[in-house]
């Protein structure tokens, strides 16, 4: 009987040792949000939907939802609104 008692403080000593060595400091742990928190403005900025606007080898102005090729300069254009904008397509 004895053995087992033995056997399960060990087994929660051992269990123990391994979740402190494994927990995050504060110091570590506020650096992982702040990496997050950039990951996640990053993916914000790739996931916006935009347009390119960019003039072709024949002079024609294009705005196209894909970019232009390699090499050819172009601007971004915002499809949705700034905060603060309001947008209603009906007319009077």
């Amino acid at each position: 009987m004895q053995t087992r008692w033995a056997i399960v403080a060990g087994l929660a000593a051992g269990i123990a040792v391994a979740w402190w060595f494994a927990r995050d400091t504060p110091e570590a742990a506020a650096a992982k949000r702040e990496r997050a928190g950039q990951a996640a403005a990053a993916d914000y900025e790739d996931a916006r939907p935009v347009l390119y606007r960019w003039t072709d080898a024949a002079g024609v102005l294009q705005v196209t939802q894909d970019p232009p090729p390699r090499g050819t300069r172009y601007e971004k254009v915002d499809i949705q609104p700034r905060d603060g904008i309001e947008v209603d397509g009906r007319r009077e």
